[in-house]
């Protein structure tokens, strides 16, 4: 740079640093307290100066100033860009957003997808469970073995009734249902989470998912234990089931942007059908945290069959509801 061109510089710099250190100074408080806290001075001032600076990032730019004050303006611009611009909005107002209309509307605008997820995790419990009756050995070929804790073709029935009516001992039904919720919240993972590698991941993992189940209810069944072991899956598997079918479906949605692009890159579907995604993986994250109070304080405390049936399906009617009429008003 010559000599000139650095005196122009300076003199550029020395004009409007004031301006712009003031600027710096109320962007960094809209950053730390939010634009809700200032006052309507400097709210107004903040927009003032940002119109400055960006007239004189692009003179800067124009007359080929050096490169550190250009870096220095296209910072400070971007970060007032973000405070003055950006919707502003706190954790509550999203989470608020999201229960009002965001879940319940990704929901409905992927039926069919979480369809799909549900008939996999179903087809995997029909394989599962005719798979046991037909030769009870192939319990051991599916169920994992730290997942049965003991249960399986070679216990007694009254071990596994007395496991679903209390009395349970350290190594009951207690601590399987504290594995199986660690389980079903694995698997919801990473049935989400491996979607995008076209959607054969998710599927696979939900139909094994569904297996598992399958085959212990084939060993209850097979000891005239069926019903009892509804009722005791009722209470948090209604819930917690559902999540991993949600789950799968958001991978699903990831998998198909990949698969099936339209018109449109692949990287820009994947983004489009990301915004749903992610709705559809906090429905899951939010049913798998209930589906952990239902297991950890109905299941303890409800030993009544009729009433945890009723209570886990009365949850799945709720969710229900707010699945369909959730965010009708704003849609």
């Amino acid at each position: 740079m010559s000599d000139s061109e650095m005196i122009r510089s300076a003199r550029f710099r020395q004009e409007r640093v004031a301006d712009w250190q003031k600027l710096a100074a109320l962007v960094t408080k809209a950053e730390t307290q939010g634009m809700h806290r200032m006052s309507f001075q400097e709210a107004r001032d903040l927009a003032d100066l940002y119109r400055q600076a960006t007239t004189s990032l692009s003179i800067a730019r124009e007359i080929s100033l050096d490169r550190g004050l250009l870096e220095y303006l296209e910072a400070l611009t971007s970060r007032a860009y973000l405070s003055t611009y950006a919707p502003q909005q706190r954790l509550g107002g999203i989470l608020h957003r999201f229960l009002t209309s965001g879940g319940p509307q990704a929901m409905r605008s992927s039926w069919r997808i979480v369809l799909f997820g549900m008939l996999c995790m179903a087809a995997g419990a029909v394989a599962g469970y005719f798979f046991y009756l037909e030769n009870p050995e192939w319990f051991y070929v599916f169920m994992p073995p730290d997942l049965s804790g003991g249960r399986g073709p070679d216990a007694s029935t009254e071990f596994l009734r007395a496991q679903i009516y209390g009395d349970e001992g350290p190594e009951g039904l207690g601590g399987f249902a504290t594995y199986l919720f660690s389980h079903n919240t694995r698997v919801a993972i990473f049935a989400f989470g491996l979607g995008a590698f076209l959607c054969a991941p998710s599927i696979m993992l939900t139909f094994y998912n569904g297996i598992i189940v399958g085959v212990f209810f084939g060993l209850h069944v097979d000891r005239n234990l069926g019903w009892d072991l509804f009722g005791w899956l009722s209470i948090h598997g209604v819930t917690e089931l559902s999540a991993i079918c949600i789950a799968c479906a958001g991978g699903l949605k990831l998998g198909l942007a990949v698969l099936f692009p339209g018109n449109r890159t692949r990287s820009l579907a994947l983004r489009e059908a990301g915004h749903d995604a992610v709705k559809l993986a906090l429905v899951a994250a939010l049913m798998l945290v209930v589906a952990a109070l239902l297991e950890g304080f109905g299941r303890q405390l409800v030993q009544d069959q009729s009433a945890r049936i009723a209570i886990g399906w009365s949850v799945g009617a709720l969710w229900m509801l707010w699945f369909l009429l959730g965010g009708r008003k704003h849609a």
